[in-house]
């Protein structure tokens, strides 16, 4: 599913940073300059290696970096990769359609106490999980609930 992502010179250092800091995995990269943060999506079960006890790992990355960094397990299984995404939110249930145009869209219901957190400030959150969710399982549209 992610045979078609390339990465730039730049993704590709912070890649080799985090390996080396972490000792995770990296599946992929996104630097989004408009919110200064770097999304990283590790393989599946290298969440924790990736964080470090007590963050360690990822408030070493932030110093180094000046930037926020976000990690994001890795599934095969759209359902459970939104899931991933959203946390530390609760989803109660993610419902994958397949429209008569052959687009993809998949609705996503939280905890009502956990919506903010889902989407974000200014929907920062549902942006991010709206162009992963299209860039590996080429779901158009994610509707959070």
């Amino acid at each position: 599913m992610t045979s078609g992502i390339k990465f730039t010179s730049t993704e590709m250092r912070y890649i080799a940073l985090f390996e080396s800091i972490t000792g995770a995995s990296v599946k992929d990269c996104i630097i989004d300059e408009e919110q200064g943060r770097v999304i990283f999506v590790v393989n599946e079960g290298q969440v924790g290696v990736a964080i470090g006890r007590g963050g360690r790992n990822i408030h070493t990355l932030e110093r180094m970096t000046g930037k926020k960094h976000e990690i994001i397990e890795y599934s095969e299984d759209p359902a459970q990769f939104i899931k991933n995404a959203l946390k530390p939110a609760l989803v109660k249930e993610v419902r994958l359609t397949e429209r008569s145009d052959g687009k993809k869209i998949a609705v996503v219901a939280v905890n009502p106490r956990d919506k903010g957190v889902a989407i974000g400030k200014n929907g920062k959150n549902a942006e991010r999980l709206r162009f992963l969710a299209k860039r590996y399982f080429q779901i158009q549209n994610v509707s959070i609930t």
